[in-house]
């Protein structure tokens, strides 16, 4: 469906739980969130509903989040109803890796697309600081996991902080050098956890750009501009939310966990449509399409409009 902006919007990001195994510093409390009920969140046949209507306006493309997806009860059927979608081509999930290993079989066969993996730092003390505790090895064994599946291309994707993993850029990069992972490094935004943060840790994407000279442009990919070392198998995308946002080509809604939809990730706008059914759903998300916003507010105030953290909302 087009926009008033001339956008298409056809992918659609449905968080299926904000509970996480992790707390990440830039995306949750040291403590957690607290839980929801399980009344309060979408139910395994509400997601199917909200995706079929969503299909139904040109949602082509669903991508599964959290918090962490794959501590949700019962993940492998939303897949396997969401996959079964008619007018849906792709599903896809975020995931921070960790429960990977012994899911990414499975999530294939249930008919999960592919995977974007989060992966910060290799350096497993530095990786457990950011992630308040995980292990790295559980993340590459969940990346390999996720290859062997044959859930690919693989997404690699990692938020930059200054001056405590932009040191990582050149080994991130190296990933592509001799398979076809499509590594990504995003822009940090003032939202949730880090809305506060100094200044010295929001990192220019063109950093990475500084870090490896050698990479060319090769083009586009959604959200990201693409570039390519000499040579190698893989790719990267550069993600600037902040620094050259790129909301004239932005084409996707969010679903919080709760059956709120997001027209944008940025604004305080949320509408209501756990509870909707047949063409009051629908149109609920139809007139949300329209209402969608040019832009979001972070160029000029540098600061989200959220009401809600990323946890909370789906990453």
């Amino acid at each position: 469906m087009i926009d008033n902006y001339g956008r298409n919007i056809d992918y659609l990001r449905i968080s299926v739980t904000d509970l996480c195994n992790l707390r990440c510093v830039y995306c949750m409390p040291e403590g957690g969130v607290e839980k929801l009920r399980h009344g309060d969140i979408l139910s395994v046949e509400e997601i199917a509903e909200i995706s079929a209507a969503a299909a139904s306006l040109g949602i082509k493309k669903i991508r599964l989040t959290g918090g962490e997806p794959l501590v949700r009860k019962g993940i492998m059927d939303i897949v396997r109803r969401t996959s079964r979608t008619p007018g849906v081509n792709e599903v896809a999930l975020t995931t921070n890796g960790t429960l990977l290993a012994e899911n990414a079989a499975a999530l294939k066969e249930a008919g999960l697309t592919r995977v974007n993996i989060s992966v910060d730092t290799f350096d497993p003390g530095k990786y457990k600081e950011i992630t308040r505790g995980g292990k790295i090895g559980d993340v590459l064994a969940g990346i390999r996991a996720a290859v062997d599946a044959g859930l690919e291309p693989i997404k690699l994707n990692a938020v930059l902080m200054g001056g405590v993993n932009d040191d990582f850029i050149r080994p991130l990069i190296a990933m592509t050098d001799d398979a076809d992972f499509r590594v990504r490094f995003i822009e940090i935004m003032p939202i949730g956890e880090c809305a506060d943060w100094n200044k010295e840790r929001f990192v220019s994407i063109a950093k990475v750009l500084e870090a490896e000279p050698s990479l060319e442009y090769a083009g586009t990919d959604g959200v990201s501009k693409l570039y390519r070392k000499p040579g190698s198998k893989g790719s990267i995308g550069l993600i600037s939310p902040i620094s050259n946002h790129f909301c004239p080509t932005c084409n996707k809604l969010r679903v919080t966990a709760d059956g709120k939809l997001k027209p944008c990730l940025h604004s305080a706008e949320e509408i209501q449509i756990r509870g909707l059914h047949g063409e009051e759903l629908a149109e609920t998300i139809r007139m949300a399409i329209l209402s969608k916003p040019f832009k979001h507010a972070l160029a000029g105030e540098r600061r989200s409009r959220s009401r809600r953290g990323m946890s909370a909302i789906g990453g």
